[in-house]
């Protein structure tokens, strides 16, 4: 039988959400903590990979498990669990449901601070002179992104994607409620390698006067990379949402 767990973590300690060799990764420490308390070895499959530095305040993964499960299932995982990874509900699915590749859609959030917070530190990114950047022109860098389908210029180099075709749906930027730092929020489809990440750049390099927008348009109808690019921090990613059909 296969099941669905949500869950979160903040992944300041981690090497990403995939399995690595040689570092730790938050897929490891769930697999691990899992086989302990079902007593038997247990694989799990994560609905994409975070990098290094990245969080998810909504996760999902599905694993297999025929048995009955231990009374107190998930209160018990959490008390395993170490305190920066926590699951919040598990749900029973189709045994072909897949967790990366039936998901219809994916959120994330990227935050910016203005000032220094010893709170807030590695969960979000400070960014010399944010302060004075242009909400409306951060929004005009990203309105251009949903003109187009193909995303080569916003995508790591030596990336394994097969294509660089996305559908971006949402491409917001906010000011915090308390108005203290910038929030950008994305959905699309799919997302390619270091994404999210190198498009807050370009939209952060516009608003600093750094790029052109012409030279971001010139990119996209050329597929070919910007002139300047610049990849934001890890620490103010989170990966915010995922969507089923079924959930």
């Amino acid at each position: 039988m296969r099941y669905f767990i949500n869950l979160a973590y903040k992944g300041t300690n981690y090497f990403g959400w995939q399995f690595q060799p040689n570092d730790i990764s938050v897929q490891q420490v769930v697999e691990e903590k899992m086989s302990i308390l079902l007593n038997q070895p247990i694989e799990v499959l994560g609905c994409g990979r975070t990098d290094r530095g990245v969080h998810a305040s909504k996760y999902y993964l599905h694993f297999d498990f025929v048995n009955e499960f231990p009374k107190n299932f998930m209160y018990r995982m959490n008390q395993l669990l170490p305190k920066d990874i926590a699951f919040r509900s598990i749900h029973r699915v189709a045994d072909d449901a897949h967790a990366r590749f039936d998901a219809i859609s994916r959120s994330y959030t990227y935050h910016i601070l203005f000032d220094k917070s010893p709170f807030q530190y590695d969960t979000h990114s400070r960014i010399m002179y944010a302060d004075r950047m242009d909400l409306k022109i951060l929004q005009q860098a990203a309105d251009i992104l949903l003109e187009y389908k193909e995303f080569t210029p916003f995508c790591k180099t030596n990336a394994d994607n097969r294509t660089m075709l996305c559908d971006i749906t949402v491409a917001k930027w906010i000011l915090k409620p308390n108005g203290e730092g910038f929030e950008f929020h994305v959905t699309s489809d799919r997302f390619l390698r270091g994404m999210i990440r190198l498009i807050v750049g370009m939209c952060v390099n516009v608003a600093m006067g750094k790029l052109d927008m012409a030279d971001v348009r010139k990119a996209l109808d050329t597929q070919t990379l910007l002139t300047r690019s610049w990849s934001a921090p890890p620490e103010g990613l989170f990966l915010s949402d995922v969507r089923y059909p079924y959930i």
